[in-house]
């Protein structure tokens, strides 16, 4: 059983053409990960590699170098703060795949299943420490910052994470809390440094910010509704695995809130409790049409998209304003 999703549009949006106007920034992005993820110690590139070879998007990457150009930055200090931002991506990637016990990550069997979880972590924790050699080398400090502070936000929202695991008592504000963090915080990061290198104003600034934080948001809150009304090959992982992992994500949230006594009985067993029969997975998705939870979690995710949209209404019209703003279609329109 599954859940049709409300994505339908006759002209479906794409990442091509922002793809296309960072195209010569990204190929040097692409050399960069590759020579930094180099090392005597054999496993570190076969571990980093196996992740970042498989077929990732490198949508963060991209608005890094994207709203470099928009401010019109001169330099190529974009690009190593463009692979920084990827590297801790990817560094969180791997640390989530331990922490969630996930054995599949964009359709291929997840490092930590080939490696074995200390070599996820640690590979994880060398791609951050490469991560910092590239934004000391760039030599800004307001980018240095920036990256910085987001690594130890992304940290809070991943232990923040912890804390509302099987925990059906999570509230929308609570789940919030944790992917503007978890989540979020990276693409505000990835959207803040371009413009702070070519020492743009503070309101310019905020609304590169804004733009991030509502687009990773958004994109997050997509990931939730896919994972119960989506494609193991558009998700890149098995639909339902937040459900067998405990995941207390916005479907949930909503159809507990507003279930029955009954109902959220079945969310705690099979959530808080673990206790995941047979026809269960069929059951929740059931749940959450009967309360419009998918849907309703669509619906949260257009609005932070359109305040994404809207943070960028003071920036001059260009073709970059515009394959940013497709972008954000792009996110909230992945099922297509």
């Amino acid at each position: 059983m599954a859940v049709v999703l409300p994505f339908e549009s006759p002209n479906p949006a794409s990442l091509n053409r922002l793809g296309e106007l960072v195209a010569p920034d990204m190929e040097r992005v692409n050399s960069t990960i590759l020579a930094r993820t180099g090392s005597e110690v054999a496993m570190i590139p076969e571990v980093a590699n196996h992740l970042i070879s498989s077929g990732g998007k490198r949508l963060r990457p991209m608005l890094t170098l994207a709203m470099a150009r928009l401010g019109g930055y001169p330099g190529d200090g974009h690009v190593k703060l463009a692979a920084a931002v990827e590297f801790m991506h990817t560094a969180t990637l791997l640390h989530d795949d331990v922490v969630d016990e996930s054995d599949l990550r964009r359709g291929k069997i997840a490092a930590r299943m080939l490696w074995g979880n200390e070599a996820s972590v640690l590979v994880g924790d060398f791609l951050l420490g490469q991560a910092f050699k590239m934004m000391v080398e760039v030599g800004n400090l307001h980018a240095l910052d920036i990256l910085s502070s987001a690594a130890a936000v992304i940290a809070e929202g991943e232990v923040m994470q912890l804390g509302t695991a099987k925990n059906t008592a999570t509230n929308e504000d609570e789940y919030l809390a944790v992917i503007r963090a978890k989540t979020a915080e990276l693409f505000a990061a990835a959207c803040e440094v371009g413009p702070a290198l070519a020492a743009r104003e503070k309101a310019e600034l905020a609304a590169c910010r804004s733009f991030g934080m509502n687009l990773g948001i958004a994109f997050q809150l997509i990931d939730d509704a896919l994972d119960y009304g989506g494609k193991s090959a558009k998700l890149g992982k098995n639909v339902g695995d937040d459900f067998r992992e405990g995941k207390i994500t916005l479907p949930v949230v909503l159809s507990f809130r507003r279930g029955t006594e009954s109902e959220r009985a079945f969310w705690n067993r099979t959530l808080a409790e673990g206790d995941i029969r047979d026809g269960d997975l069929d059951e929740a998705i059931a749940l959450m049409a009967k309360y419009h939870s998918i849907e309703d979690t669509v619906g949260r995710a257009r609005h932070y998209g359109a305040i994404a949209t809207d943070a960028l209404a003071l920036v001059p019209p260009s073709e970059m304003k515009s394959a940013l703003e497709e972008a954000v279609a792009f996110c909230i329109g992945r099922a297509h």
